[in-house]
């Protein structure tokens, strides 16, 4: 029998490139029970499944448990990026930031840093914010350039100030 990881990603993987329906989250929420009710990466995955379902009013209780419970060093950021994500996508866009902003300081050499900056960008545009989101996503982008990291930097930080 394979283990609970397995059987997880067995149904992400059975769901690819679908629409993930209430099925989904039935057999997510079934493989999830098996750990109690009290188990972090049981709660995120419960939420994933509600996420991509497109159902971020029933996902954001289960982000917040899970990130309670305490997550492991892998899914921890990925929940902070789909609860902010979340929180965005219903209008929480001033808590998604801090969500956001706060992962972003703790991000440095986190493999999830780029993307912690993509889900900050958005939130900031969605904000009212977009020169600071611009921003964010040329910071983001500076470290993987060939060359003008310097000048590139530079413009970043003063576009942002735009929206000071």
């Amino acid at each position: 029998m394979k283990n609970w990881e397995d059987r997880i990603a067995d149904v992400w993987e059975d769901a690819a490139n679908e629409l993930v329906d209430d099925e989904v989250i039935a057999r997510i929420d079934a493989i999830a029970a098996e750990r109690g009710a009290d188990d972090a990466r049981a709660e995120f995955e419960r939420a994933g499944a509600r996420d991509s379902a497109g159902r971020p009013l029933e996902a954001i209780p289960h982000y917040r448990r899970a990130l309670t419970l305490g997550l492991d060093a892998e899914h921890q950021p990925q929940a902070i990026i789909q609860l902010a994500s979340s929180l965005r996508n219903v209008g929480e866009t001033a808590e998604a930031l801090a969500l956001l902003e706060r992962a972003q300081q703790d991000a440095a050499g986190s493999p999830y840093g780029d993307a912690i900056a993509a889900f900050h960008a958005l939130s900031l545009a969605s904000s009212g914010a977009p020169y600071k989101a611009l921003s964010v996503a040329l910071l983001a982008l500076v470290p993987h350039l060939p060359r003008y990291h310097r000048s590139l930097t530079a413009y970043a930080r003063e576009i942002g100030d735009r929206d000071a």
